[in-house]
């Protein structure tokens, strides 16, 4: 009975060995952890010194380039400096140039001009001189000639009024007969003078022909003539003549006979005249109105 109450109950004997073992945890994982944190403070002061070795490298490499760059601007300044200074230098220099070369220029125009002025002056000069000395004789032989024109105009006059004497003697001289139609005709000329005079009268158109059998056809005013026979001895002589598409035969006619022929519109006939007949040949004239007005 004694033995048994000495002893320790199994659940009593358990807690201790818990307790026991909780206690060595506990200061087990005290002692971790003081270690841990002692690690982590040593590693925060290293990173402090390192930060802080970077921080002060920094520092001392933004003050060596900061000092490059303020002596870089320095001389470059210097530089700039200096280039404005030559080019206002240069500036200067160059306008002094110009200005002297200006100068000189301006100075051998002048002298140029002065010494055109001068060649001009003695060259008008001459010339005056020479007007002066030959004044007189000029005006002399002006005179002259001015009386060797009258004389030529005078003479020009006087041919004139023998011409138109002449031109009036010629025509009086023309006559005036009927024609193949029985047309009155004018004024008949007998060879190219009186032809000539008859155009210088202007009442009508006149055309010169010669018809042979070499050359037998000839047109003027629109009126295509033909030969087709003379006749020396008799004197006579044949034509076809073609106007507005119209052909005509004049057959037998004679020297200096006007052979008259209408066309369109025309109110006076048209007329050929032959002054001149030899072999195989006829000389003559066409003479046509001058205003050419519709018959009624």
């Amino acid at each position: 009975m004694e033995n048994n109450a000495y002893q320790s109950p199994p659940s009593s004997t358990w807690k201790s060995w818990a307790a026991g073992a909780g206690l060595f945890a506990v200061l087990f994982g005290g002692g971790a952890m003081f270690i841990r944190s002692n690690n982590l403070e040593n590693e925060l002061k290293s990173m402090r010194a390192n930060t802080a070795a970077e921080i002060e490298a920094i520092k001392n490499s933004t003050s060596v380039q900061t000092e490059a760059q303020q002596k870089h601007i320095a001389e470059m300044t210097a530089q700039i400096e200096a280039a404005q200074t030559n080019a206002k230098n240069f500036a200067s220099a160059q306008a002094r140039f110009n200005a002297d070369r200006v100068q000189k220029n301006t100075a051998a125009l002048m002298k140029s001009l002065q010494d055109i002025q001068q060649e001009e002056a003695a060259k008008v000069s001459a010339a005056l001189g020479e007007i002066k000395t030959t004044s007189e004789t000029g005006f002399k032989e002006v005179n002259g000639k001015v009386g060797e024109v009258s004389t030529e105009v005078g003479n020009v006059k006087t041919e004139l009024g023998t011409t138109k004497t002449a031109l009036e003697s010629t025509i009086a001289d023309l006559k005036s007969v009927r024609g193949d139609l029985g047309v009155q005709s004018g004024l008949i000329a007998t060879n190219s003078k009186e032809v000539a005079a008859l155009r210088e009268l202007g009442d009508r158109n006149y055309y010169e022909f010669t018809l042979s059998k070499t050359a037998p056809t000839a047109t003027f005013a629109g009126v295509n003539m033909k030969f087709r026979k003379a006749d020396v001895k008799r004197n006579k002589f044949n034509v076809d003549l073609v106007s507005d598409d119209k052909r005509v035969e004049k057959r037998d006619k004679n020297l200096h006979e006007p052979v008259q022929f209408y066309v369109s519109g025309a109110r006076q006939p048209f007329e050929i005249v032959v002054n001149e007949i030899s072999k195989d040949k006829i000389t003559g004239y066409l003479a046509t109105p001058k205003v050419m007005t519709a018959r009624r």
